[in-house]
């Protein structure tokens, strides 16, 4: 009278295809820039253990941090150099400073910023650091 039948296999067809497309991206997707959670996982700096803050302020806050840098090196001309946690200094600027030690924008900044779908304004005025490509090899 309801057709069960064809109402069960249509279920298992949409449950198919839809666990398709989940693993599909679960295994075919960038597996090193995403940790066991599901979240991005940005590249870490090679030779640099510790930031200007602790990773959980840098991972929610570090656009106040910019901000406030911002005003204090262009408005009010203080330049300068600001101690990690680990004791290193490092200039107060996103170029010098930040991607001195991240040098990929696309394998830290774009990772987190691509997966909560934020569109930030520093490369309006700062120039997007270019990444070497690849070296390939000659046959």
């Amino acid at each position: 009278m309801y057709d069960k039948g064809k109402v069960l296999i249509g279920l298992a067809i949409f449950v198919i295809a839809a666990l398709s497309i989940v693993g599909y991206n679960a295994t075919m997707g960038d597996v090193d820039s995403f940790r066991t959670d599901g979240k991005p996982g940005p590249e870490k700096p090679v030779g640099h253990d510790k930031c200007v803050k602790e990773t959980a302020y840098m991972q929610t806050s570090h656009m106040v941090l910019l901000n406030e840098w911002r005003d204090e090196v262009i408005r009010e001309g203080k330049r300068e150099l600001v101690e990690t946690v680990g004791g290193e200094m490092v200039e107060k600027s996103l170029q010098n400073g930040c991607m001195g030690c991240h040098i990929s924008k696309v394998k830290f900044c774009d990772r987190c910023h691509d997966y909560t779908n934020v569109k930030p304004y520093c490369w309006d005025c700062h120039l997007a650091p270019v990444e070497a490509p690849a070296s390939k090899e000659a046959h």
